[in-house]
């Protein structure tokens, strides 16, 4: 029986629980990040022959291929269930037409002095995306971070994926890479694959950013070599808050509640309802519907320990909690959902409505199911075509303006003691 803990919202016992969920993470593991510093060093140091002896040491075999063959892929699509590469097809369709409308403008702004200011907008040259292989194989993560690079106008998609046990690469994953326009693909998993994108090896080539989920070493790495290379984000354990009323439906309920716990033994699944009858009527239906579900285990592990059921009093301090949780993902099942859309600024991702459910986001919408988690809702947002495009910026300014403009930029130059910033001024005049 899931056992998940019922809280009265008081100004107290909930903050004390949110202050216990921020420690679910904990500080950084200092094993973890010397074990990853060397893989770093030595593929850096051995290239693509250090990468090879990784894999075989944690995977217990060489792959297949180390780059796996065009033909490889595209028979992968061939061979597909078409029933599945339809289902990905219409997915592929929904996430682009999303994610086309986030493609940003270059501008140019000509003035009546004659000068001449702008922003030059273009795609990253080449990203690197890393797929998990095994249980945590996911194609629905090659479209949510492929398909709004291609839109950004990324020249170059390289992604790295862990063989199956038998050295095969997981043709679920091809298939998606085909579908998506993913240019090459390396089977490489762990920090070795992440240290050969970040600085590239004789095969591997150097990419600009790393974007896609991993287990905790991948995630180190990527925290270690931001800077080398640009990243998406730094993931946490996935979480997901529902705010319910006394119409919602428990069964809707307990049913999203634990397909984010099944992630993982560290997700938290957090109902904050008005009503103590639709917590009661949910904790019963969480115990009937994990019978049957095959992560049972890793969902009541979550429940147990990183999850809960807060009461509070109005629909308002419901909207209060949220903001200050930040969730992943927040389901709002109240009667009339789009009258709190304005009341909630920090969230990943917003479902709205009975019918809404959280994985329609992670598989088919049409917005990235890349998320911010731990509370970073607050200042991060989800990953988009923004994230695969750099800015420039222009200048041109006339003999005249300029003229106009020397004074003031002198007199700045001068206050902050950069005194050849205002001879670079002054000598042209």
């Amino acid at each position: 029986m899931a056992e998940i803990k019922k809280i009265f919202v008081n100004g107290k016992d909930e903050v004390e629980f949110f202050k216990q969920l921020e420690k679910r993470s904990g500080e950084t593991n200092k094993k973890v990040t010397a074990v990853v510093n060397e893989i770093i060093e030595t593929v850096r140091e051995g290239g693509d022959n250090a990468v090879k002896a990784y894999t075989e040491k944690f995977d217990g075999k060489l792959p297949e291929y180390y780059e796996v063959p065009r033909d490889v892929i595209n028979d992968a699509l061939t061979e597909a269930d078409q029933d599945f590469v339809d289902a990905m097809l219409n997915a592929v369709a929904n996430i682009t037409d999303f994610h086309q409308r986030q493609k940003s403008q270059s501008f140019i702004n000509a003035k009546d002095n004659g000068c001449i200011l702008g922003q030059k907008v273009r795609g990253l040259n080449r990203v690197g995306l890393y797929v998990p292989g095994g249980t945590a194989a996911y194609p629905s993560s090659v479209l949510m971070n492929a398909v709004p690079a291609k839109i950004a106008g990324v020249k170059e998609i390289i992604m790295v994926t862990p063989p199956l046990k038998d050295g095969t690469p997981n043709k679920d994953i091809l298939v998606a890479a085909a579908l998506c326009g993913v240019d090459r693909v390396f089977m490489s998993g762990g920090a070795q694959a992440i240290a050969a994108l970040a600085y590239g090896t004789e095969e591997i080539p150097k990419v600009d950013k790393i974007v896609g989920p991993g287990n905790i070493y991948v995630a180190t790495a990527k925290k270690l070599l931001y800077g080398v290379v640009d990243i998406d984000m730094v993931a946490g354990p996935s979480e997901i808050l529902v705010m319910a009323d006394e119409k919602a439906n428990p069964k809707f309920i307990a049913a999203d509640l634990m397909s984010q716990a099944e992630h993982d033994k560290l997700a938290s699944a957090i109902l904050v309802t008005t009503s103590e009858s639709i917590a009661d009527r949910t904790i019963e239906e969480i115990n009937r519907q994990v019978q049957s579900l095959s992560r049972k285990e890793i969902i009541e592990s979550s429940l147990e320990n990183y999850s809960a059921i807060l009461i509070c009093n109005t629909k308002d301090e419901a909207c209060d909690l949220a903001n200050r949780f930040a969730p992943e993902h927040l389901e709002v099942l109240f009667e009339n959902p789009m009258e709190y859309l304005g009341r909630l600024d920090n969230a990943g991702s917003i479902f709205l409505g009975q019918y809404a459910s959280e994985p329609l986001g992670d598989y088919y919408a049409g917005p990235n199911h890349v998320l911010p988690t731990s509370g970073t809702a607050r200042f991060f947002s989800p990953l988009s075509v923004n994230s695969f495009e750099k800015r420039s910026s222009f200048t041109y300014y006339t003999e005249d303006a300029l003229r106009e403009a020397k004074d003031d930029i002198v007199l700045i130059a001068e206050k902050e003691g950069l005194t050849a910033h205002a001879n670079a001024i002054k000598v042209r005049f």
